[in-house]
């Protein structure tokens, strides 16, 4: 939908994702307030609250604007074949801040799945149409890194403050990050663009952002990160078939060699994760 979108004057990644928080916004609200009338739930400390402020930051703003800015340069398929290495990311995370040891079996499923992002990136510098594809790629890879970093946070926060409770929270935060970054950039709250874009804004909200926040959060929390990274392998498979579909995007023998050696990568890694 985001590549989608940039088919029209005017959009660029700092509206299209402005548009997108404006129109995620209200349902938080929505949702916190009910949560809060039903659960009561007791009063935060600064700490809790800087976490989530962090977190927030980190999420669906840092990790959402990099995307964003990533996809005006590359394709939808390398996009999410390099942002799907973050599991790999949450193991090096956990190992340089927590001092969880990395395993012979992590190192080893680490260098599977970056080998297979240089294999999907060297086919994309073959049969892209435009300039700049390792910005755009080094962009998603701090959306990978910024992603991972929320996770971790979730992962320690989603058990204490509950699923719905620190989701609406974070993208609260994310949301009003978002709004600033435009204010800021733009002098704008709301764009102005083409009707279509509107309704492109719209679906990315409440199907992209909304309701996969707090599947993703409430997943984490049932299942543990091991078997919601293996499930999320789908991820890269449907962006690339969605992509040839609706962008015409091109898929050939090594991309498919590629994804498949990153998706491998993220099942040796998840296994051996909690």
């Amino acid at each position: 939908m985001v590549k989608l979108a940039y088919r029209y004057d005017g959009v660029n990644a700092v509206n299209l994702l402005l548009l997108r928080m404006l129109f995620a916004l209200p349902f938080y609200l929505v949702i916190l307030a009910i949560n809060k009338n039903k659960t009561n739930p007791p009063r935060l400390s600064f700490k809790a609250y800087g976490e989530i402020i962090l977190y927030g930051i980190l999420g669906y703003y840092l990790a959402s604007y990099f995307d964003f800015k990533g996809l005006q340069y590359i394709s939808a398929g390398l996009e999410r074949i390099i942002l799907f290495i973050y599991p790999t990311i949450v193991v090096i995370i956990n190992r340089m801040f927590f001092g969880k040891a990395i395993t012979s079996r992590q190192i080893m499923a680490i260098v599977i799945c970056y080998l297979g992002v240089v294999i999907s990136y060297l086919f994309e510098g073959k049969v892209a149409t435009t300039e700049n594809i390792g910005l755009g790629s080094f962009l998603i890879l701090l959306s990978a890194i910024t992603y991972a970093s929320y996770l971790v946070g979730s992962g320690k926060l989603v058990p204490k403050l509950g699923t719905l409770r620190f989701t609406s929270l974070a993208m609260i935060i994310s949301s009003i990050c978002v709004i600033l970054h435009c204010y800021v950039d733009q002098n704008i709250f709301f764009p102005i663009l083409d009707a279509e874009v509107y309704w492109y804004g719209f679906a990315m909200a409440v199907f992209a952002t909304v309701i996969p926040s707090f599947m993703i959060s409430e997943g984490i929390n049932r299942l543990g990160s091991s078997d919601a990274s293996i499930i999320g392998s789908v991820g890269p498979i449907s962006t690339i078939i969605l992509a040839a579909i609706f962008l015409g995007e091109e898929i050939g023998l090594v991309q498919i060699l590629g994804t498949l050696l990153v998706i491998g990568g993220v099942f040796l890694v998840s296994g051996n994760k909690s």
